[in-house]
Parts: C-alpha cells; sequence; structure tokens
C-alpha cells in the first residue's frame, strides 16, 4: 500500500483520529524547532526531546486506533471512543508542553501545588484513557461486534490487550514517583530516549508494551498470503512479543538498564 493510499483510508475511516494525529505531528514539529533555539535543560536533557516524544507517539496511537475502530459495527461506540481518545490525550500533551515551556518536569512533580495538581491532571486523564481502552478491548472480544476475523481479530486483540498491560507499568513509575529504578531520574541515557545506561528504567519496558498495539497487528498484515497457519503464527508471534515485555519490567524493577538485556 503507497503513503497516500494508507492516508487517503485512514481519512475515511476516521476524520476525527486522522486529523488529530496530523495536529501531534504538528506539535512534534514546532517541538523539534523548539529544541534548536531553547536551551532550557529538565532532568539533565533539552526540554522539548520530552514533547517530541510524547506529540510523535500520540499521533501513532490516534492513527492506530484511527484504523482499529473501522473494524467495530456500532458507529456511535466508535464515536464517544474516538473523541474519548481525543480529549485525554489532548489534555496529556498540553500540560506537557506546558511544562517543558515553564521549565518543569510533567511527571511526578509535585514541588508546587501548581505542579502537583498538573500531574494529578494527567493522572485522571490517563486514567479515563485506560478505561477506554479496556473498553475498546471489550468490544473486540465480543465477536458480533467486530467485521474482521481470524488472525486478524487476534493480532487486534493481542495488542490492545498489551496496551492496556503497558498501563501497569504506568501505575509501577507512579508508585516509584520516577521512570528510574535503582538511582534518580536524569543520568546518562540512550540518546533521544534518554532510558537510563546506568539503571533500570521503566520508560523502556512501557514503550514497548503500549507499541505492541502496532507491531503484532503489523506482524499480521505482512504476513505472506500463501503463508499457512497464520493464526499460530500471530499467536507466537503474541506471546513472545509479550514474554520480552515482561522480561524488560523484570529488567527495570531489579535495577538493571535495557542495555543489559
Amino acid at each position: 500500500m503507497k503513503i497516500s493510499e494508507f492516508l487517503a483510508s485512514l481519512k475515511n475511516r476516521n476524520k476525527l483520529l486522522y486529523y488529530f494525529g496530523w495536529l501531534n505531528f504538528v506539535a512534534f514539529v514546532v517541538c523539534l524547532l523548539l529544541y534548536f533555539v531553547d536551551d532550557t535543560i529538565v532532568t539533565g536533557i533539552n526540554a522539548w526531546v520530552k514533547p517530541m516524544k510524547f506529540t510523535l507517539s500520540i499521533a501513532i496511537y490516534s492513527w492506530t486506533f484511527s484504523w482499529a475502530l473501522h473494524y467495530l459495527k456500532n458507529k456511535v461506540m466508535v464515536s464517544i471512543v474516538s473523541w474519548f481518545v481525543v480529549i485525554t490525550m489532548l489534555v496529556e500533551n498540553v500540560i506537557i508542553i506546558t511544562q517543558a515551556a515553564r521549565g518543569e518536569i510533567s511527571h511526578y512533580n509535585i514541588s508546587t501545588a501548581l505542579n502537583g495538581m498538573l500531574f494529578g491532571l494527567m493522572g485522571v486523564f490517563i486514567g479515563i484513557n485506560t478505561f477506554i481502552n479496556a473498553f475498546t478491548l471489550l468490544l473486540f472480544m465480543i465477536k458480533s461486534q467486530v467485521t474482521i476475523n481470524g488472525y486478524q481479530l487476534l493480532a487486534w486483540r493481542a495488542g490492545l490487550l498489551l496496551f492496556l498491560i503497558g498501563s501497569i507499568s504506568g501505575g509501577l513509575m507512579i508508585a516509584n514517583m520516577g521512570h528510574t529504578f535503582g538511582t534518580v531520574d536524569g543520568g546518562p541515557g540512550i540518546p533521544f530516549t534518554n532510558w537510563s545506561t546506568q539503571a533500570g528504567d521503566m520508560r523502556a519496558a512501557h514503550f514497548f508494551t503500549l507499541h505492541g498495539l502496532q507491531l503484532i497487528p503489523l506482524f499480521a498484515y505482512v504476513l505472506p498470503d500463501h503463508k499457512r497457519r497464520k493464526t499460530l503464527l500471530v499467536l507466537l508471534f503474541s506471546v513472545g512479543y509479550a514474554l520480552v515485555c515482561l522480561l524488560m519490567h523484570y529488567l527495570a524493577l531489579q535495577g538493571k538498564p535495557l542495555l543489559s538485556f
């Protein structure tokens, strides 16, 4: 499928999430430009790196749901889920970008009443988004609610389940009031992601678990037409991917960096 065909299909499937995805890509470009003109440092890196990561990730997330929700029969539910995705993720990004502009940490920051309120607000909307993801998974689990079956349905179910499980690592980071396990946040890290190279970093496990939502359906999509037992292959890939994510969580909790994987 050509890129132009892919974009046209996305737009046709869900205009709201399609345009919201583009909004996040535009925000990513703006944050990238600010990276080069603003040298503010937050936890050891340029303040605009985090907004770049989140705007890009949410753009991909929006387009993934734009594609996936097309398979649901109940268009009222599709509209409700789409609007909740937009609202919750918009609040998330606005707070992250605002805190970057203020030179403040967005997550785990309760240093002032304002910072604590913004962090708490993010938690509320992420909680709502988690509920929406659970609801979407439930709809995909009801065969009468979807227009696909077989290995494709299995792939989307597995991806949505992993995405939901990814909220566990988010909860672990909140309980730890930081993403680094074994030392404080802000030490040496892998370029751009800044995942710690000295201690456990739950962000890596969180990232890979969440993006199973894209990788597992993509694996199913690229399987050759002549390939037999596609359902078994998707199942094996999903289980293997989940085990890798589980191991990454274990390493982070043990205070070991991703490079020790």
